[in-house]
Formats: C-alpha cells, sequence, structure tokens
C-alpha cells in the first residue's frame, strides 16, 4: 500500500489511478500526515461473494425461535457474566 500527501498527490492524481487500477495495490492519502481517503480498485460485486456461501446453510426451521435454553448457555447460569444464578 502506498502513502502520499494530498499536494503530492494532486498533481499526479491519473498517474495514480492508473497505477491503483495495474496493480490492485490501494492508495492512502493523507493530509498533514493522517490518512483521509483510500483508493481502490474497483472490485467485484458482493453478490459474487456470497454467491460461494449458496447452499451452506444445512437446516433452518424458525428463525425467530432460541437457539437454546438458558441453561445450554454458560453466560446464562453465570452470575460472574452478567447470568441468573441457579
Amino acid at each position: 500500500m502506498e502513502i502520499v500527501s494530498k499536494s503530492r498527490f494532486k498533481p499526479r492524481a491519473l498517474e495514480y489511478f492508473r497505477t491503483v487500477q495495474e496493480t490492485g495495490m490501494p492508495l492512502v492519502i493523507t493530509e498533514h500526515g493522517r490518512p483521509v481517503l483510500r483508493i481502490v480498485p474497483y472490485g467485484q460485486s458482493s453478490r459474487a461473494d456470497l454467491a460461494a456461501l449458496r447452499g451452506s446453510v444445512l437446516r433452518y426451521d424458525d428463525p425467530t425461535e432460541p437457539v437454546g435454553t438458558a441453561g445450554e448457555w454458560e453466560s446464562a447460569t453465570d452470575p460472574a457474566r452478567g447470568g441468573a444464578r441457579e
């Protein structure tokens, strides 16, 4: 990742854009030494990333029901973790 100040970036913006596009490496632009912008190459839609997860849910009965009883969760029975005493 390259870091460059705003004043150095401004006159060479197109050159930096081409470099980011060709290398795929992000560019961080700073102002008074603090990062203010990050330029990254445009990527695929997040739908493509989620497509890899399609079919990975094994069972989906009732999403509004609890996933277990209070006794099955240690924090539910441990007063030190904010749970109720048995």
